[in-house]
């Protein structure tokens, strides 16, 4: 092995964070959905590179604030959108949003202004 040789750095993570409006009429049933995500699902997203993935809700209104950290959120988004897996969860979860906000669509990421490490 040579001495002087270094490893290349891991690529930085970069935050993301996207909105979902749910049916304000199916929130109870969204957030019961969410108490068992399947095993296969959570694979898939760890393996298309979702990190620290978490969802927020105001349930007045039924905005969904999500957040995930990836190397690479376009090729996250494409990974997870290319399994059989996230086609059965997302027909699952479409009766829970409002009809403009799919969330079989492509996410739509806000913009990152200000962090405080």
């Amino acid at each position: 092995m040579n001495p002087l040789a270094t490893e290349a750095p891991a690529p930085a993570l970069q935050r993301v964070c996207f909105l979902l409006a749910l049916r304000p009429d199916r929130v109870d049933d969204y957030l019961a959905a969410h108490e068992y995500v399947w095993p296969e699902m959570l694979d898939a997203l760890r393996t298309a590179g979702w990190r620290n993935y978490s969802l927020f809700l105001r349930r007045e209104d039924g905005l969904v604030v999500g957040y995930v950290e990836s190397e690479d959120p376009a090729a996250m988004t494409a990974a997870i959108s290319a399994t059989d897996v996230d086609a059965r969860w997302q027909a699952t979860m479409a009766e829970y949003f409002e009809p403009s906000a799919r969330p079989d669509e492509p996410l739509e990421f806000l913009t990152h202004y200000f962090h405080l490490p």
